[in-house]
């Protein structure tokens, strides 16, 4: 069983802890946080449910960060109190983590995490297969639900992916969506999907609790318990000269991070909107 290491004890921080055990996706937790009692605490709250939960992680929390240099995976999240760190402060802790645990792949959770993915690869040097921001896979889910509720059933049966950039440039590739094994655009009409679209933008920022999850299923994909394809933001790496800026793309991921991006196929219209969202 892998070890992950969560950067902040904010309230992300602690979903994604609890997330994490309760699902026994890691066999080891460390909640780092500066304001270690504070980590210590959240770590001690999730090991007295374990009982009562039946999960059997090591949930542990400290203040020094560098205690992430055993991790195979890093989570960025956020920091316990306020104001949460600024980029800078986050790049740093990036670089200190990436030099410590050069193995670990980085999960970048929070919502306005996309320009850390893209500065920690083009600043820092981080392979862009191996720093991912989780997010977009909580706006994806969201968008199911809108989906599911349009068709009047369950979101279990809708399968979507997302591209672009939250929140005005969302780009949802319908030619490639289903519903209940269906073609989306045999479901629903174009009424629908432009009902839908009108209202992808006010769902960003997913809060706490859907970032968490999104956090965790990412986090099971890299670890090999699932193979499921997850809306991810990623940087272009050497072999990708059709783009320069970090977007949502559906991934793969494995053990040693993004396995391979998948590309959909896009309308007209569609590819228009996503050359847009490439565009600094």
């Amino acid at each position: 069983m892998q070890e992950v290491a969560i950067v902040g004890a904010g309230e992300l921080g602690g979903e994604i802890a609890h997330a994490l055990a309760r699902r026994d996706l890691a066999a080891r937790v460390r909640l780092l946080d500066p304001t270690g009692e504070v980590a210590a605490g959240k770590a001690l709250d999730i090991l007295q449910v374990a009982p009562i939960a039946s999960f059997a992680a090591q949930v542990s929390g400290a203040a020094d960060v560098m205690r992430a240099t055993a991790a195979d995976a890093i989570v960025i999240a956020d920091r316990a109190g306020s104001p949460d760190w600024t980029l800078d402060e986050l790049l740093l802790t990036v670089k200190l983590l990436r030099s410590a645990a050069a193995r670990a792949t980085i999960v970048c959770a929070g919502a306005a995490h996309r320009p850390l993915v893209e500065r920690a690869v083009r600043e820092l040097g981080i392979p862009a297969r191996r720093i991912v921001g989780s997010a977009p896979h909580a706006l994806a889910a969201a968008v199911r639900a809108l989906v599911a509720l349009e068709w009047n059933g369950s979101p279990n049966d809708v399968s979507l992916a997302v591209l672009g950039v939250p929140p005005d440039q969302i780009i949802v590739p319908w030619q490639e969506a289903t519903v209940a094994g269906f073609a989306a655009t045999g479901v629903l009409d174009d009424s629908a999907r432009r009902r839908v679209i009108a209202r992808i933008a006010p769902l960003w920022p997913p809060g706490p609790s859907a970032l968490a999850h999104a956090a965790c299923d990412v986090l099971a994909c890299l670890f090999e318990r699932s193979r499921q394809v997850v809306s991810c933001f990623v940087a272009p790496d050497g072999a990708d000269s059709t783009r320069s800026r970090v977007v949502a793309m559906p991934v793969r991921l494995s053990v040693n991070g993004i396995a391979h991006i998948e590309r959909p196929t896009l309308s007209g219209a569609a590819r228009v909107a996503f050359d847009n969202a490439l565009e600094r």
